[in-house]
């Protein structure tokens, strides 16, 4: 049977969620997580349908892509597909080819799981490797410490909270009130949580969005900010370890999060959290 490639409508997105959730266990590779399709879903289900790509035989669901931004795609593969080499020519074929659909003409990235065959097709047909990444995990099995400070879970009356937190922790942020709505209206946000940090005097100073996927599933922090009016406090390590709390109470077995090995910071504030640094991954690229 031949490998379709598939853009699912709004009501098609649930069997996207749930092969992610699927495909998520310890000890795989850090991939494309049901989380960040739920992140994605700030934009509305319109936009989010419009950015997934999916590859399908005899009606399986063998790949699944996000189109995160202008050029980039992240890109996951069912476990047992991973080196099928049908499916990686495939990919590599449909995100070669602007006419497919799949990636425009220019400077594109593709992020996918290490060790799986596409990685090898993408470098010899010319792709680059890019910046290094940091994935960090920690494992939820054991108990995790009381954060030290006070912690909020958002609900639909205090989203304006975590969306003033959220613009102050990223530089050209645009998330409001309404995002957050789109957001908790999407299918990932079953199981997750948004979590705000209060200092002493009741002011907000960071925030983070967990995703759970499933009982006994890796969870998901994405994103993590401070504010940036109140960060060298610790603030960043104290939400992280909530974040955590909050994943295993979420029922998932252990909390992965991926940041740019350039930026050190977040790198030493998720091991302050005892979350283990894990072997660096990096994108392909295709120069303009």
């Amino acid at each position: 049977m031949a490998i379709v490639l598939g853009k699912p409508e709004v009501d098609g997105l649930g069997e996207a969620v749930g092969v992610l959730r699927e495909w998520q266990y310890d000890g795989a590779p850090m991939q494309l997580h049901p989380g960040d399709l739920g992140w994605f879903w700030r934009s509305g289900a319109e936009a989010t349908a419009a950015a997934v790509r999916t590859w399908s035989r005899a009606g399986r669901i063998l790949a699944v892509g996000l189109l995160d931004g202008p050029g980039l795609l992240r890109l996951t593969i069912a476990p047992d597909a991973q080196r099928d080499e049908e499916l990686a020519q495939k990919l590599v074929e449909d995100v070669t080819d602007p006419e497919r659909g799949v990636l425009p003409e220019g400077r594109a990235n593709i992020e996918a799981p290490m060790g799986a065959l596409v990685q090898d097709l993408l470098f010899e047909d010319g792709w680059n490797t890019d910046e290094p990444w940091t994935p960090l995990r920690r494992d939820l099995t054991e108990p995790v410490n009381d954060p030290g400070v006070r912690i909020e879970a958002v609900g639909p009356e205090r989203a304006h909270v975590f969306a003033a937190v959220q613009r102050a922790a990223f530089d050209g942020s645009r998330f409001t009130d309404e995002r957050w709505h789109a957001m908790a209206a999407g299918l990932p946000y079953a199981d997750a949580r948004c979590l705000v940090a209060y200092d002493d005097r009741g002011d907000a100073v960071a925030g983070v969005t967990v995703w759970s996927a499933g009982p006994g599933k890796p969870g998901l922090l994405e994103p993590m900010g401070v504010h940036r009016d109140h960060r060298g406090h610790g603030y960043g390590k104290a939400i992280t370890v909530a974040a955590a709390a909050a994943l295993q109470e979420l029922g998932a077995s252990s909390a992965l999060v991926c940041t740019p090995s350039s930026n050190v910071g977040a790198v030493a504030t998720y091991k302050s959290a005892a979350f283990q640094q894990r072997p660096e991954v990096r994108d392909h690229y295709r120069d303009a």
